[in-house]
C-alpha cells in the first residue's frame, strides 16, 4: 500500500490534483469556522442551542447538516452550506421528467448540460437569498439586539433597540456569497483537482465529525468490563462497536458496487471479407440505483410530523401520543414508517432516473439484443421486471442501513453522535464518494500502465 501511495505522489499531474483538491478543502474548512460579521457569537451560539436542541426542529437541522457541508447551528458564512445547489439540482433532475424543454436539454449531451448547469446556478442563488433570510431572522434576529456585536448597537447597523435592515442585507448576501463560494471551489475541484468537487466537500464535513465522536466515546469510555446494555462503555461494547463499524462498511460497499449484469448480444454484419459483432457482453444494472436519496426525502419528510405535533402538544394532551410516536428512532411505529417510506423513494427515484424503453431503444438501435427477448417492447418489459426487483433488494439495504444508529444507540447505549457513523446518509455519502475518488486515481495510474489502488 505505502508503494502505490509513493507511485501516486511520483506522478506529477496526479500529485498536482491531489494537492489542489486538498487545498481547496482546506479553504472550506477554515471558512467552516469565520463567524458572519457584526455578530455576536456568545448571543447567537446560545439561541442557535436553544433552538437546535433535542427537539423535532433540532433533529432536523442536526440532520441537514449532514449532507450540506455545514453546521445550521453556527452562524458562519458557510453557514448554509452546499444545500441550496443540491436542491436546485435536484429541483431541475424531476423537472427533466415532467417538463419538456428541460428533457430536450438534457438530450443535448455536452451543451445541453451547460445550459441545464447555468439555470442550476440561477436558482441557487434565489434559493440562498430566501433561505439565509430565514435563516437570519430565526437564529439571530431571535437574539435582539444583542445578537450583534455591543460595538455596533449605536452605529449605523442598529439604531436603538431596533434591528437595522441594512444589517440583515449584509449578513444575507454574506450567507448567499459563501455558498455560492463552496459552489466556485467544487467547481474548480472538478476541473483542476480529482474527484467530483461537491461529494468531497460534503463527505469533508462528515469526515471532520469523526474526531468529536471519537472523543466522545473515550471521555465515556471505562476501563474494563462492564457488561452490555449498563449504561457504561466498557472493553466489550469497544469490540462490538469495531466489530460492528467494519461489518456495516464491508456491507455498505459490497451493496454500493453491486451489480446484475444482465447478457446482451450484438448482431453479427459483415464488411469487405470482415466479420463484425457477434460478441457477447453484459449491460450492468446497480442494485442500489437510487442511492442515498431515499433516505435523505424519507427523512425529512418525517421531520415535519415531529415539528408539528412537537408544537401542537403544548395546547394538548391529545397530541403527545403522536409526538412520542414521531419521535426519531424512539418508537416501533416510526421505525416502520421510515422503512415504507424509504421503499417508496427507492421506487419513485429508480422510475424517474432509469427508463426501461429508452434503454431498449438504444439498444435496438446499436444492433444489439439480450437473448430470448425481442426487441422493443418485450426488452423494455424484461429490463423493467427486473430492475423491480433488484430494487426491492435495495431498498432493503438501505432501510436497514437507515436504521442501524437506532438499533446500535438503543442496545449498547451509545451517544447519538457515535451511532450516527453506523449508518445512514452519513455513511452512504462518505463510501459512495471515497469508491468515486479512488476510481478516478485509478483512471490515472492505470493510464500511465500502473497498477490500480485495489489491484493486488
Amino acid at each position: 500500500m505505502w508503494e502505490k501511495i509513493r507511485i501516486i505522489f511520483a506522478v506529477p499531474e496526479l500529485r498536482q490534483k491531489i494537492l489542489l483538491t486538498l487545498l481547496l478543502l482546506g479553504i472550506y474548512r477554515i471558512g467552516y469556522y469565520i463567524p458572519l460579521p457584526i455578530v455576536n457569537q456568545s448571543v447567537t451560539n446560545r439561541q442557535a442551542g436553544d433552538l437546535g436542541g433535542s427537539g423535532g426542529f433540532g433533529k432536523m437541522i442536526e440532520y441537514a447538516a449532514v449532507f450540506s457541508a455545514s453546521d445550521l447551528r453556527q452562524a458562519t458564512i458557510f453557514g448554509l452550506g452546499i444545500m441550496p445547489y443540491i436542491s436546485a439540482s435536484i429541483i431541475f433532475q424531476l423537472l427533466g421528467t415532467v417538463w419538456r424543454p428541460i428533457e430536450e436539454l438534457q438530450k443535448e449531451g455536452e451543451q445541453g448540460r451547460k445550459k441545464i448547469n447555468e439555470y442550476t446556478r440561477y436558482v441557487t442563488v434565489l434559493l440562498c437569498l430566501v433561505q439565509s433570510w430565514a435563516y437570519v431572522r430565526m437564529y439571530i434576529m431571535a437574539a435582539g439586539p444583542g445578537g450583534a456585536a455591543p460595538e455596533l448597537i449605536n452605529g449605523w447597523f442598529l439604531s436603538g433597540d431596533n434591528l437595522h435592515f441594512g444589517w440583515q442585507l449584509t449578513a444575507v448576501l454574506t450567507m448567499t456569497c459563501g455558498t455560492i463560494f463552496l459552489m466556485w471551489l467544487g467547481e474548480q475541484i472538478d476541473e483542476f483537482g480529482i474527484g467530483n468537487g461537491i461529494s468531497l466537500l460534503i463527505m469533508a464535513g462528515i469526515l471532520a465529525k469523526m474526531p468529536g465522536a471519537g472523543m466522545n466515546l473515550l471521555q465515556n469510555w471505562s476501563h474494563g468490563l462492564t457488561g452490555l446494555g449498563t449504561g457504561q462503555i466498557g472493553v466489550e461494547t469497544l469490540l462490538i462497536l469495531t466489530c460492528l463499524f467494519v461489518a456495516v462498511v464491508l456491507g455498505v460497499v459490497f451493496i454500493t458496487l453491486g451489480l446484475r449484469r444482465i447478457p446482451t448480444q450484438s448482431a453479427k454484419h459483415v464488411r469487405g471479407r470482415r466479420v463484425y459483432g457477434g460478441t457477447r457482453q453484459y449491460l450492468p444494472l446497480r442494485i442500489n440505483q437510487s442511492g442515498v436519496m431515499p433516505i435523505i426525502f424519507a427523512g425529512s419528510l418525517l421531520m415535519f410530523p415531529q415539528i408539528i405535533f412537537g408544537w401542537l402538544s403544548r395546547f394538548g394532551s391529545i397530541f403527545v401520543p403522536l409526538k412520542e410516536m414521531f419521535d426519531r428512532g424512539s418508537s416501533f411505529g416510526y421505525n416502520l414508517l421510515y422503512v415504507a417510506m424509504i421503499y417508496f423513494f427507492c421506487y419513485f427515484w429508480t422510475a424517474i432516473i432509469f427508463n426501461p424503453k429508452d434503454m431498449a431503444d438504444n439498444l435496438k438501435n446499436s444492433g444489439t439484443f439480450i437473448p430470448g427477448y425481442r426487441p422493443g417492447k418485450r426488452t423494455a418489459d424484461y429490463l423493467e421486471r427486473v430492475m423491480v426487483r433488484i430494487t426491492y433488494v435495495g431498498a432493503g439495504f438501505l432501510s436497514l442501513v437507515a436504521i442501524i444508529p437506532t438499533i446500535v444507540s438503543g442496545a449498547l447505549e451509545v451517544p447519538p453522535l457515535v451511532a450516527s457513523f453506523y449508518g445512514g446518509t452519513g455513511l452512504l455519502i462518505a463510501v459512495s464518494v471515497a469508491f468515486d475518488l479512488v476510481q478516478k486515481i485509478d483512471s490515472h495510474l492505470v493510464m500511465r500502465n500502473y497498477k490500480g489502488l485495489l489491484e493486488s
